[in-house]
């Protein structure tokens, strides 16, 4: 008699392995450099541009760019300078040669050479502008692996469409206003060159240049958006990409509380400045004549000046400190490192405020350590978040560069450290 059969046993598949999950490392990113230090590289820069005329500009870009570079520590390994010299001296004669060539048209009087050159200079900056952000990440190495800007010329200048627009503006606005000015002119030939306008036709005029403001200061904000955004979407660091995640609305509004307090600063600084004048003023009152007079022109010119630098001065560093921290706290790369930055923007104003201050007082000597100071702020408050250690993941970089490595060196280098 045959035994009952077994039943069959299940089979039993192995498990698939679980890849064990990196871990996350908190990186701050350091600037080891100080003020006194920076001060030896700036005062031979400053000798040498002046004997030289400014022909020592590319030299002593080069030289700063290293020195900041040099001392930036990202996960404990400093940055690299690696541009290439020649480049930047063909960079800078050529902007030079078109500055001086537009310059040499408008003072001569020669406006439709001067007109081409301006619009000539429209078409040219989104090629000048993606030239120098080329050559700036191709000349950033870290760890062996070399940035890169891999945008094309059509990204950049759709991207421009904001320097064509602003170009439009101000013609149409020339273009309508320059009829109403000449038809208020007066008719008769012996009228004096300063006689007024005819009142009916101020307004409208003041009023298509408010428009044309408006519209400029929006399309400069559209630009920077663009910009920035291009600029991080299109870097690369080995294969990987860069991430952006602000919009345009984020802009505007750091935009709209810079002008804000812009205002804000032009009204309590004029207040002073106009009790000041008005106790100066009793004792110049006494002062008549032509010496009066004199001494009542520099004091409101003076007066102006003074109040325009400072009142745009901490909206200024706002504006800076709040676009730095709208970026850094909004960018990475890939799926493989994301930053964050704790900047305080009352902080940074007060420090640029304090630094302007100083190098007022010292005749522009303490500009360096004012450099170092603001440098140090914004790059030490950084801090990145790296997934994997940052050997594995300099080593995996490296073999993902492949051609990126060597790409868009042929590039001007017009943009550095500011």
């Amino acid at each position: 008699m045959n035994p009952a059969p077994h039943p069959p046993q299940p089979v039993r598949l192995a498990a698939a392995p679980v890849a064990p999950r990196q871990k996350i490392e908190r990186h701050t990113v350091e600037f080891t450099g100080s003020g006194g230090e920076y001060f030896r590289v700036w005062i031979v820069n400053v000798l040498l541009n002046v004997v030289t005329l400014g022909l020592y500009t590319p030299f002593a870009r080069r030289r700063k760019a290293q020195y900041f570079y040099s001392h930036t520590f990202v996960a404990d390994s400093p940055l690299e300078f690696i541009g290439k010299q020649r480049k930047m001296v063909f960079g800078f004669l050529a902007f030079a040669g078109l500055y001086v060539a537009y310059e040499i048209a408008v003072r001569t009087g020669q406006d439709t050479a001067s007109s081409l050159l301006f619009f000539g200079f429209a078409l040219l900056l989104p090629w000048l502008w993606g030239s120098a952000m080329r050559f700036r990440l191709a000349s950033t190495r870290w760890r062996g692996v070399r940035l890169a800007f891999t945008a094309s010329w059509k990204e950049v200048y759709l991207a421009s469409w904001p320097v064509f627009a602003i170009a439009a503006v101000w013609t149409a606005a020339f273009i309508l206003i320059d009829p109403m000015m000449g038809s208020a002119a007066p008719a008769a030939k012996d009228a004096p060159a300063f006689a007024p306008k005819a009142p009916e036709l101020i307004w409208p005029v003041v009023a298509m240049g408010a428009v044309a403001l408006v519209l400029t200061l929006l399309c400069v904000i559209r630009l920077e958006y663009n910009y920035r955004r291009l600029l991080v979407a299109r870097a690369r660091i080995g294969g990987q990409a860069g991430r952006w995640k602000p919009v345009y609305g984020d802009f505007v509004r750091v935009w709209l509380a810079t002008v804000g307090m812009f205002l804000l600063c032009l009204l309590a600084i004029g207040l002073a400045l106009a009790a000041g004048s008005a106790l100066v003023g009793r004792g110049w009152g006494r002062i008549e004549g032509p010496i009066g007079a004199v001494l009542a022109v520099l004091v409101v010119g003076i007066g102006v000046v003074l109040t325009a630098v400072l009142a745009s001065l901490p909206a200024r560093a706002y504006r800076e400190a709040r676009m730095f921290q709208l970026v850094w706290n909004n960018v990475g790369f890939s799926h493989i490192a994301r930053s964050k930055t704790d900047l305080r923007t009352g902080a940074y104003v007060w420090l640029r405020v304090r630094n302007a201050l100083l190098t007022l007082l010292t005749l522009g000597f303490y500009r360096p350590f004012a450099v170092a100071t603001e440098y140090a702020a914004k790059v030490g408050s950084v801090t990145l978040w790296i997934k994997g250690g940052t050997d594995q993941l300099a080593g995996q970089l490296v073999e993902q560069q492949g051609a990126f490595g060597d790409a868009a060196a042929d590039a001007l280098g017009l943009d550095l450290i500011g």
